[in-house]
């Protein structure tokens, strides 16, 4: 037996006892020592995660954004690709919930009103807590981009 199908093998008879041992959580936690962990024992705090790990998370929550957007305004991709991002970019930080609860915005954006949404980006709590990132999207939302 080859030593990678030896560690398969070890892998996937290990499964089962260690998740049952571990447990699986979707949200963050601290273990017996006081240790962030999430999933299936991953410890945060020690370990945190790899670049690759990173990178699959990231593109999981772009595309949950880019779906948010998709669904608020029916015209999305007609959108200029700046404006695109800058309602993915709010869509990611906010989620759909507090991005929703946006309802001036949302009806501004979805008229083609860019002024009036980049006013309502930047008249929020959401703009007070975040301001420079706010300040940025609001200047992509006004400014012109042959749509």
């Amino acid at each position: 037996m080859t030593a990678s199908r030896t560690h398969a093998n070890i892998i996937a008879a290990s499964r089962d006892l260690v998740e049952r041992h571990e447990g699986r959580r979707q949200f963050p936690y601290l273990d017996t020592r006081g240790k962030t962990t999430i999933g299936i024992g991953r410890n945060l705090s020690d370990r945190g995660l790899a670049d690759d790990e990173i990178e699959y998370l990231f593109a999981i929550d772009l595309g949950i954004a880019l779906s948010i957007c998709c669904d608020l305004y029916p015209a999305f991709t007609s959108f200029s690709p700046a404006r695109q991002a800058a309602l993915i970019s709010m869509a990611f930080n906010l989620g759909r919930p507090r991005l929703t609860g946006f309802r001036r915005l949302r009806v501004a954006v979805n008229r083609g009103n860019w002024h009036g949404a980049a006013d309502e980006s930047v008249n929020s709590l959401w703009a007070r807590q975040i301001r420079h990132r706010a300040t940025e999207i609001a200047a992509i939302l006004r400014a012109n981009h042959c749509d």
